[in-house]
């Protein structure tokens, strides 16, 4: 009995010691608003969304800490609410991200879609809102010419990722019309559907590219989450939202049932920023390791059968772009000296190898998809499937 208690003690330290937040040279965060996970996930007006989400990791009891917003916001970004008003406008010099970003060594900016100028720490000017930009309240940030400057216009993070120039850190706020909050750009009234769709559309449009970028598919994590739920559920103070990370080191395809809020996530960010250092609650709170390592849908994939087996993507399903493909091929003839996938009759991959484990990037819509390998005596395996990119 004594060897078999310490045999899952054993087990357990080496699945607690197995579960940590790998370090990431660039971390990305969305904040959308204030919807609950029910509206949110499973929602056929956010098909971009829950395709990561299925993809990769979901937090499935995530709540917000409060209501309304900005106490999320900087619970987010300073481990405690300070304010539940969002019509708050002191500088705030309470400990907070980026000041132990900056200890860290870490670069960083705040991308505010609509923001009027770099530097700009004012108020509203619609349809940006200022308590959605957190970071513009911190005296580490609006008291210092040079960090000021790292508050930027939306516009600023295409031109940054295409010249390879992104920071280690960005907090990405959409404006008004894109974060499902008020209703898409030229229109006054409309459906929560709309403003879902809209939310998605620009998550779509704007990270997509992210997801694409080489230097991102390195080590990047990008994080979506919404700051709090409808303001009728006041469930851990805050309700129950949707939170999904993305990310090459992410557990595909992962359900986290671990209770987590917003101070667990500015855990995570800092530790993958490679911060020993967490302001506030988050120097308490329990990072989101779970979300992190290898699970049975990441192992090697392995061909049971003389063929080829594709173990990702499942055929006749949706399937966020870059696509992660693995297969693998086997031959009882001789051993396999290539494989090569094609999309839509178009090779997109090839390697001289009897195992493929890559991502593509593809455009919306069908695809038919040909994983194809070859043996060393020149016969051919081939497994086809359908998937659809929202």
């Amino acid at each position: 009995m004594k060897h078999l208690l310490f045999a899952v003690s054993l087990l357990a330290v080496s699945t607690i010691a197995a579960a940590q937040v790998p370090k990431s040279n660039h971390v990305v965060i969305v904040l959308e608003e204030n919807h609950s996970y029910s509206s949110v996930i499973g929602s056929s007006s956010m098909p971009y969304l829950n395709s990561l989400a299925s993809q990769y990791g979901l937090a499935t009891q995530y709540y917000a800490n409060t209501h309304p917003s900005i106490g999320n916001y900087l619970e987010l970004t300073a481990g405690k609410i300070i304010t539940n008003s969002d019509g708050y406008s002191s500088t705030i010099t309470s400990d907070n991200i980026v000041r132990h970003l900056l200890t860290a060594g870490k670069t960083w900016k705040s991308y505010a879609e609509s923001l009027p100028s770099v530097g700009y720490a004012g108020g509203d000017v619609y349809p940006y809102i200022r308590h959605h930009n957190p970071l513009s309240y911190f005296s580490d940030v609006v008291n210092s010419s040079v960090q000021k400057l790292n508050l930027v216009p939306f516009t600023h993070f295409a031109a940054d990722l295409a010249n390879n120039q992104l920071p280690q850190f960005s907090f990405v706020v959409p404006n008004m019309h894109h974060n499902a909050h008020d209703c898409p750009t030229g229109m006054s009234t409309c459906t929560d559907a709309q403003k879902k769709a809209a939310a998605d559309s620009w998550l779509k449009t704007n990270m997509a590219p992210l997801l694409s970028n080489p230097a991102f598919q390195q080590d990047g994590i990008l994080i979506v989450v919404f700051d709090e739920a409808a303001s009728t559920d006041t469930t851990h103070g805050g309700g129950h939202v949707a939170a999904v990370v993305v990310g090459s080191n992410v557990r595909k395809g992962y359900r986290s049932t671990t209770l987590y809020q917003h101070q667990s996530m500015l855990r995570t960010i800092l530790t993958a920023l490679g911060s020993s250092t967490f302001p506030a609650a988050a120097a308490t709170a329990t990072p989101m390791s779970d979300m992190f390592g290898a699970t049975a849908s990441t192992t090697t994939c392995t061909a049971t059968i003389n063929g080829v087996t594709v173990c990702s993507p499942a055929g006749g399903t949706t399937v966020a772009s870059p696509v992660h493909v693995r297969a693998a091929a086997k031959s009882s003839l001789a051993s396999i000296t290539a494989m090569r996938i094609y999309v839509d009759s178009v090779s997109q991959y090839l390697t001289h190898t009897s195992s493929i484990d890559t991502s593509l990037s593809l455009a919306s819509g069908s695809h038919y998809m040909v994983v194809q390998a070859w043996d060393a005596t020149g016969a051919v395996y081939k497994s086809s499937l359908k998937i659809q990119v929202p």
